[in-house]
């Protein structure tokens, strides 16, 4: 196996390794490796099952299972299948048929489209993302991922400014993050008990296992602990606009049966969007976490007391 960059500071792919094989200790080494000098790795032509993504996975910790809030509605009945255990991304609805850019079942997921990271809004101890390409458009298509090396970030930034975050609590909120990357409307009663998570807090600079620190902010960060709102606001998108400088992004052009895999305790993503409606887009996702039982945020939270059942 190699492991070659793709960007001056970060982000690397991984070549020759056998996904469809069950990971042995060579593989998960290469891979734990890569991940912390690189924060986001490649793998092109992973094509393999959702099983095989799941087997993969877990090699590396347990499965962040999506979460489904009680009371929320039912998934509309259709002929596509879902695992349990993946999130899902894309264009396509529960019939594999193409939702429109710009619909209204689509508005929710355009919050992905500033930089983000995945699960901040919640407090289980996530670790990686890992996205799949099953099926993915032309490059002039737009679909591109954007990353940001959250840890370069950091270690460009005055030392004043490091010594002012240091200890500073941020507040991540899905829906206000949301709201605040566009969404349109009232954020009613119904939407809160589908995607039930309280606001959550997280240091502003989170230290890595090996040492490195790396901005914690992004599109769910609304919020600092014991700040007032506008200024918190202020400071957020002053550390925000410094992370998303060109230096610091990586931009991955899909091809179909890319796996990447990025750390979500270090890197912040954003999706590009697929502004035509010719083309399927299926990008499926399994994210684990640091440590803990194989389950859902809502029901870690209901099981620590956070949350009522």
């Amino acid at each position: 196996m190699e492991v070659k960059p793709l960007h001056p500071i970060f982000a690397a792919e991984l070549l020759g390794a056998d996904l469809a094989r069950a990971p042995g200790t060579e593989l998960v080494a290469t891979v734990e490796d890569a991940m912390a000098r690189y924060g986001v790795l490649a793998i092109r032509d992973a094509e393999i099952s959702d099983e095989q993504q799941k087997l993969f996975s877990r090699a590396f910790g347990p499965l962040e299972v999506p979460s489904r809030a009680k009371g929320a509605p039912d998934r509309p009945k259709g002929t596509r299948q879902f695992d349990p255990l993946i999130f899902y991304a894309g264009n396509l609805d529960h019939n594999g048929e193409i939702i429109p850019y710009g619909s209204e079942a689509g508005k929710l997921a355009q919050g992905a489209e500033r930089f983000h990271t995945d699960s901040s809004f919640h407090v289980m101890p996530t670790k990686w993302s890992l996205l799949h390409g099953v099926e993915t458009p032309p490059h002039a298509a737009g679909g591109d991922t954007w990353f940001v090396d959250a840890r370069a970030a950091y270690d460009d930034l005055p030392d004043t400014m490091k010594t002012r975050i240091e200890h500073l609590i941020g507040v991540h909120d899905f829906w206000e993050g949301r709201r605040r990357a566009g969404l349109k409307g009232e954020i009613t009663p119904q939407m809160r008990r589908i995607i039930p998570f309280p606001p959550a807090e997280h240091p502003l600079v989170r230290t890595m296992p090996y040492g490195r620190k790396a901005l914690f902010v992004g599109g769910h960060c609304t919020g600092i602990v014991g700040m007032a709102d506008d200024a918190a606001r202020d400071l957020i998108e002053q550390l925000y606009a410094h992370a998303t400088q060109e230096k610091y992004i990586y931009r991955h052009q899909w091809r179909r049966w890319d796996l990447v895999i990025w750390d979500n305790r270090c890197t912040m993503h954003a999706a590009t969007p697929l502004l035509v409606d010719s083309y399927r887009r299926d990008m499926r996702r399994t994210t684990i976490n640091e440590s803990g039982p194989e389950t859902s945020a809502l029901d870690w939270m209901i099981a620590q007391g956070l949350v009522e059942a």
